[in-house]
């Protein structure tokens, strides 16, 4: 038996936050909301895609961001996606850590982490 692939990324939420990442994680980040399968939409939260990656977002009661686990997007073009978090406001977080790759943080509305790499 082997893992095949990554199905997709949770990460939680504040009860009521969905307006919040809709707005970020599809106006700004540019992914398309997914509906919830049916049994699961009385619990909340929201469900999102991109070309190669699915996020989940599901509510914690007890909610705490996630301040070092995290999903890391790649971009084909990060100087531009920089460039457009900075314009909306974002506070970027460069890291310089590993020489060959370039990389940068920001934090979702909820203040969960989350890596931009090229």
């Amino acid at each position: 038996m082997h893992i095949l692939s990554l199905d997709h990324v949770q990460l939680a939420m504040p009860s009521g936050g969905e307006s919040e990442a809709r707005r970020f994680y599809c106006d700004i980040l540019g992914f398309e909301e997914i509906p919830k399968p049916e049994p699961l939409r009385s619990r909340g939260g929201c469900w999102f895609r991109s070309a190669q990656a699915e996020l989940h977002l599901g509510i914690e009661e007890d909610f705490r961001p996630a301040k070092k686990a995290h999903p890391a997007f790649r971009t084909g073009d990060i100087d531009v996606l920089e460039k457009h978090l900075t314009a909306k406001g974002f506070v970027i977080t460069p890291d310089t850590a590993l020489p060959k790759v370039r990389r940068f943080y920001i934090s979702d509305p909820f203040g969960n982490r989350i890596e931009i790499l090229e």
